[in-house]
């Protein structure tokens, strides 16, 4: 368990000594002023329609507490609240950075009570198992050091019942879609990326990232494998982007 995949060795910067996970804090920082413009923008918007529908497969188990990892600027842990109205979201991201401005936009929306707001490392969660009914994850799942160690810790701390929705980029299998898709994250994003927030690299990541991340029902196997059950996917906008759910028996084992 928690063996290292091919998507683990995958970081922003290759020439550098830092760790993965030191890498990614790293560059979220630098680039934290213009992350949520540019997710506007790069995606044409279509972002905030993925990650509402990511929010809808938790509608019917309602859940009261929940943890956003990765939670970057609180995107999700806000729009959670206002369509879940669950009575606690905590959120965990490595970026100070990111979360600075979470804080800000959680503040401005009067939902300090509601949402709150921590650093802390997906694959060491400080929280005891069984703890939260519900957690999400948005776009963050490809940056963690080791995939599986973080996919067992989130299942330690899930009571049981609960459910994870991972919300992830994924590669559209139809030729002539897959190949303009290709030439804008290889290409295009980074460029703009670049242009925008001075760091190109970051989302040079982003593609590579993307390309090497085990999409699909390879991700299913590995949810599996780790211990969580009922798993599915679904696939948005011609596979640009996949949601992956699984959940937690009663009778699973605290990893």
């Amino acid at each position: 368990m928690n063996k290292s995949l091919p998507h683990d060795s995958i970081v922003p910067y290759k020439d550098s000594d830092q760790t993965k996970k030191q890498q990614v804090a790293g560059m979220f920082d630098q680039i934290a002023f213009r992350y949520d413009f540019l997710n506007r923008f790069l995606s044409g918007g279509i972002d905030v329609y993925w990650r509402k529908r990511a929010i809808r497969e938790l509608k019917q188990l309602q859940p009261k507490k929940m943890l956003d990892v990765a939670t970057g600027t609180a995107d999700i842990a806000i729009m959670s609240y206002k369509f879940l109205k669950p009575e606690t979201i905590v959120g965990i991201d490595i970026s100070e950075g990111m979360l600075q401005l979470g804080r800000k936009k959680v503040a401005n929306l009067l939902l300090n009570k509601q949402i709150a707001l921590y650093q802390g490392d997906s694959e060491a969660i400080n929280f005891a198992e069984d703890t939260f009914d519900a957690i999400t994850v948005a776009f963050g799942v490809r940056n963690f050091e080791n995939l599986q160690k973080g996919l067992a810790e989130m299942l330690r701390v899930l009571q049981p019942g609960g459910k994870l929705v991972v919300l992830e980029f994924s590669r559209p299998k139809q030729s002539v879609l897959r190949g303009l898709y290709n030439f804008y994250m290889r290409l295009v994003a980074p460029r703009i990326g670049k242009l925008v927030s001075k760091n190109g690299e970051a989302y040079k990541y982003l593609n590579d990232s993307v390309q090497k991340f085990p999409e699909g029902n390879d991700f299913l196997t590995i949810m599996n494998d780790v211990g969580y059950t009922a798993t599915y996917l679904k696939k948005l906008t011609g596979g640009i982007c996949t949601i992956y759910c699984g959940s937690k028996n009663n009778s699973s084992p605290a990893l």
